[in-house]
């Protein structure tokens, strides 16, 4: 017989310094053993809690840390999901929702029904409780950066979906229970439902947006992002639904405010994956009660039960796998991630054991501490195989669509433009390489005092901690050189750079110069690499949508599908819709480069009948919180016209209110010497011929 006994730890110092402990210890040590964290964190707490060596008290710090850590969950499977993603692959995870609910409900009642006899209330409860499940196993996909792939996307919509239709079942059969289910209370609950969805997902953009522009502190940021979260998760409970679906929602609706690979992302999963989740983790731990076996109908309760969610979990990702023709891999990854019973299933059991409601009892409420046991095992051994897999896969077939060699070095002048610039490096990186990330600062040889660089050694440990924050690693370098521009093409040859991003020349009071500037003019002489001209007045995340003019013949240079490579990335770590305004066939190109390689990328090409009168309506169409990139060219090149070259000053002039790149991509070459180039499709275009046909054309019009 087991006797209640005080926890030896009750002091909340020793408390929190013993499950700092085994967040630290138990991954290490069972990450030799080839066991997933998870299940350390759950068996670490089984053994520390009441019910194994009752080293310590399940005080109040669990239920708070452990809520938050469920919420956190949620959250984080929400901010990963982009919007592409859920337009090309929502339909199916809302098949998939309901597949990985009705499944097992429909096995649970039959079992709860046929096999234990339990009365009708009862065995739809147990229904719901098999077809809920809690995203546990979520943290694993993250690792290995699958939070994109059509798999995950059909779990978190499922996950979204069947968590719904359990507790909205839940609150059916307990309202009937308790003599209250008129069509008032559900004529409000439906009410209240749409009128939270609406004014979340038109709210939270809008105030996330405007709060981010006006405080760019680290700290600020990561509260407000927290505090966005509680609030969803309060009015989801406010109109009947639990919190975890609210802190979804509100992970949802904020994803496009803050981009993915960004500071605060980072900020944002470092701490869950550091604190929240695993003291979640272990308190689920704390619950459960291995001296259940020893009593034979318990411990066939619990047989029946384990079993039965397990298998149906397994038969709705099989049946979805084979509707969708996935890979033995992908089923893993569904069956991984849907298998794991945790906040959905303790919710419904303790309300469903509550003295008012009292549909299951203690032997229900331990048969489903244990299914959570169970489950979070099985649910991290499947996701990790799957996951490894699929990584492994995905890597290989992005190597074979080919990547962009180089580091992306930044040149950094002023400390107003480090946290925008380094963003902006962040997100068109090459994540494909190692060390794909520079920060660059120069102070001229001939500087009286050491106030330069020591303001330029100030601006690179700046960008290098906003690095860090995204888990991005950013190699610096400080130069001392009688030339700016000269030193900065001398670091990119050295390095080996891809690209380089400058601040676009500006006047001392920070509106446009309506010019290039001669730093710019020498780089962009000097070398055939990318280079960006970039002005930010916000931060990449708070933009709304991203305008590209593109000049005609744009897809003959070589460096075309390294910029349009580039803006991809943007669109998708942000979730901006991207518009490419083009002329000729250049559009073409452009949209099956991203129907191939970025189908979750929103974009719509806009045909323009020159490239002149593009540039004269844009105005009317760029707002102050878009992005314009224009794509340039040197001169010489078979994409450049006379049009490029009044560029800055039309930036000046009718855009100096917004955010501005000015794109050069790769060139090689000497215009001059250069013979022919190489259209998209192959075939070898003579650029003189090209030239003289264009002169023609125009002498024949005049």
């Amino acid at each position: 017989m087991h006797l209640k006994m005080e926890a030896l730890i009750t002091n909340p110092t020793w408390i929190f310094l013993v499950m700092l402990l085994v967040i630290l210890l138990a991954p290490i040590v069972l990450r030799r053993l080839h066991v997933p964290h998870i299940i350390g964190l759950i068996l670490a707490g089984l053994l520390l809690g009441e019910h194994g060596f009752n080293v310590l008290a399940r005080d109040a710090s669990f239920e708070l840390f452990g809520e938050v850590g469920i919420y956190y969950i949620m959250f984080l499977a929400g901010l990963e999901m982009d919007t592409g993603s859920f337009r090309r692959y929502g339909r199916g995870g809302m098949g998939f929702g309901l597949l990985t609910f009705f499944v097992p409900f429909i096995c649970g009642l039959a079992v709860a029904h046929f096999g234990l006899h339990l009365g009708a209330a009862t065995s739809v409860l147990v229904g719901c409780l098999l077809g809920s499940h809690t995203l546990v196993s979520f943290p694993i996909v993250g690792r290995y950066g699958l939070g994109k792939h059509r798999s995950v996307v059909f779990a978190i919509i499922g996950t979204a979906i069947a968590s719904f239709l359990a507790l909205l079942m839940l609150a059916i059969v307990v309202q009937v229970r308790q003599g209250g289910a008129g069509w008032l209370f559900w004529l409000r609950f439906v009410v209240g439902i749409i009128v939270y969805l609406l004014a979340v997902a038109w709210t939270f953009p809008k105030v996330g947006r405007w709060f981010l522009r006006r405080n760019e502190d680290a700290v600020t940021q990561f509260v407000f992002a927290l505090a966005m979260v509680f609030i969803s998760a309060w009015l989801a409970e406010l109109v009947g639904l639990e919190g975890l679906l609210g802190a979804f929602f509100g992970g949802l609706v904020l994803n496009r405010v803050i981009p993915h690979g960004g500071p605060l992302m980072g900020r944002l999963e470092f701490v869950g994956n550091a604190l929240f989740v695993p003291w979640f983790l272990i308190g689920v731990g704390m619950l459960i009660d291995v001296s259940v076996v020893a009593d034979r109908s318990a411990l066939w309760l619990c047989v029946v039960v384990v079993v039965a969610a397990i298998i149906s979990k397994w038969f709705a990702a099989m049946l979805m796998n084979w509707f969708t023709g996935g890979r033995h891999a992908d089923r893993q990854l569904l069956f991984g991630l849907t298998n794991s019973h945790a906040a959905g299933a303790l919710a419904i059991v303790m309300i469903a054991t509550a003295p008012d409601v009292a549909l299951m009892d203690s032997q229900m409420l331990n048969a489903t501490v244990l299914l959570i046991l169970v489950s979070c095992i099985v649910s991290s051994l499947a996701t990790g195989r799957g996951a490894k897999r699929l990584a492994m896969e995905t890597n290989e077939l992005e190597r074979n669509r080919g990547s962009y060699h180089g580091k992306c070095v930044t040149a950094y002048a002023y400390p107003q433009t480090v946290d925008s610039l380094t963003q902006l490096a962040i997100m068109i990186r090459n994540p494909l390489i190692v060390d794909n990330l520079m920060g660059l600062a120069i102070s001229m040889d001939d500087d009286p005092d050491d106030a330069v660089r020591a303001l330029g050694q100030q601006n690179l440990e700046q960008a290098k901690a906003l690095a860090a924050a995204a888990d991005v690693q950013m190699s610096t370098m400080s130069r001392v050189s009688s030339n700016v521009a000269s030193a900065i093409v001398h670091t990119m040859r050295e390095v080996d750079a891809g690209e380089v991003i400058l601040g676009l020349h500006s006047q001392a009071d920070g509106r446009l110069a309506g010019n290039l500037g001669v730093i710019a003019q020498s780089v962009l002489s000097t070398t055939h690499r990318e280079v960006l001209l970039v002005r930010l007045r916000m931060t990449p995340g708070t933009l709304r949508q991203v305008i590209v003019a593109v000049p005609p013949m744009a897809e003959y240079e070589v460096g075309f599908y390294k910029w349009l490579e580039h803006l991809c990335r943007i669109g998708e770590r942000t979730g901006m819709p991207m518009y490419f305004h083009t002329c000729g066939d250049t559009g073409f190109y452009i949209k099956n480069y991203l129907d191939e390689l970025h189908p979750n990328v929103r974009n719509e090409i806009v045909a323009e009948k020159g490239f002149g009168a593009m540039l004269l309506s844009l105005p009317q169409i760029v707002k102050a919180d878009h992005l314009f990139v224009v794509v340039s060219s040197r001169s010489g090149f078979i994409s450049h016209t006379p049009a490029l070259n009044t560029i800055p000053a039309l930036l000046a002039r009718y855009f100096d209110h917004t955010n501005v790149i000015l794109l050069y991509p790769d060139q090689f070459g000497d215009p001059g010497e250069s013979l022919s180039v190489f259209a998209p499709n192959g075939q070898s275009v003579t650029q003189r011929k090209m030239l003289f046909e264009e002169w023609l054309g125009k002498l024949r019009k005049s």
